[in-house]
């Protein structure tokens, strides 16, 4: 049995090919995955039912797992309507699985478009589509460097 929470195979396949650099996306419910993806990234669906699972969950599995440089929120732009309630609730439970996991970098929202930008890259080998039913939950993690 692996030591680490992240059990599932094929996610697991792709995150031992990830290289320093390398962009993972977990994805709302809500996200465009099948047309905003990278030419190199494969996709897995984890939709069970609505809510399950969520972000949150697929990112402390993640944390478990893999080094990361930055994780990325997608930010709301000003003129977006969502964007005059403020920071979505789910970024500060973003937050609180990163500390808890003990990671060092902090969560930054990118501007929308940036993040479909990076998220189209090269770089980009793996969306993870959960089945959350938060506003602005996406979150792509740029793979880090192993330091132990």
């Amino acid at each position: 049995m692996l030591k680490t929470t992240l059990l599932h195979p094929e996610i697991l396949r792709i995150a031992a090919r990830c290289g320093h650099h390398a962009k993972i996306l977990i994805a709302d419910g809500h996200y465009p995955a099948s047309t905003r993806i990278g030419p190199h990234a494969e996709q897995i669906s984890l939709q069970l039912v609505p809510g399950v699972p969520t972000v949150a969950q697929v990112l402390r599995a993640l944390l478990s797992a893999l080094p990361f440089d930055a994780i990325n929120t997608m930010g709301i732009p000003p003129d977006d309507p969502y964007a005059k309630y403020g920071e979505p609730p789910v970024w500060a439970e973003l937050r609180a699985i990163t500390a808890e996991a003990g990671a060092t970098v902090t969560i930054e929202p990118i501007p929308k478009w940036d993040f479909y930008k990076a998220v189209e890259s090269p770089d980009h080998v793996l969306t993870i589509q959960t089945a959350d039913q938060a506003l602005w939950a996406n979150v792509l993690l740029t793979v880090g460097v192993r330091t132990s």
